[in-house]
């Protein structure tokens, strides 16, 4: 995961959008990397009962994008900051729906972890092993309608869940870097 902390991040200026950031929590399960979404609720403001990583909207309190992530996770999920090791930043992504351009902060957790899930945000927690998102039965590309517009999506399937729109696009990314740490020798499993 030091190709993280590495590689150059490709940023998307854009005044007329809100900055956000997402943690992408990864942890290790019954000896496998894991990575945690959540489902949100059809409360909030945005992405209604979409599943996405902890995250959201920059605020004057934040001193970076991390800050920002970290700050969401313990909002939603009431995972400690503390309790986080970043370990490094993919490149921005700009929404097809809304008007965020949201950078992805890659962190390590703890596992188990006694999380506090706030019930106005966070339907639920949702954990998959990586593994089976780099299977290539998982992801499939097709449309989305956004707004009422056809807009083009990957969409990845695991068990009753179908993630996509930016946390998909995200999540492409953050998997094509993993496939490349493979094919270089590391490995998905820790024993």
């Amino acid at each position: 995961m030091q190709a993280l902390a590495q590689r150059p991040i490709k940023r998307v200026v854009d005044t007329k959008r809100t900055s956000a950031a997402v943690l992408i929590p990864c942890y290790i399960k019954d000896g496998k990397y894991h990575v945690l979404f959540i489902q949100r609720t059809d409360r909030v403001r945005d992405h209604k009962s979409q599943i996405s990583f902890p995250g959201g909207a920059c605020e004057s309190i934040d001193k970076s994008l991390a800050d920002t992530a970290l700050r969401e996770a313990e909002e939603e999920i009431g995972l400690d900051r503390e309790d986080v090791k970043v370990l490094g930043q993919l490149d921005d992504m700009a929404t097809a729906g809304t008007n965020y351009v949201i950078s992805p902060i890659v962190g390590l957790i703890p596992c188990p972890y006694q999380f506090k899930v706030d019930e106005f945000e966070t339907n639920e927690i949702i954990e998959v092993p990586i593994a089976a998102l780099l299977d290539e039965k998982c992801m499939e590309e097709g449309t989305a309608l956004v707004d009422g517009r056809a807009v083009n999506s990957y969409f990845y399937h695991y068990s009753n869940k179908v993630i996509w729109g930016a946390t998909a696009r995200i999540l492409k990314q953050f998997l094509a870097i993993i496939s490349e740490l493979i094919t270089q020798g590391a490995s998905l499993e820790t024993q």
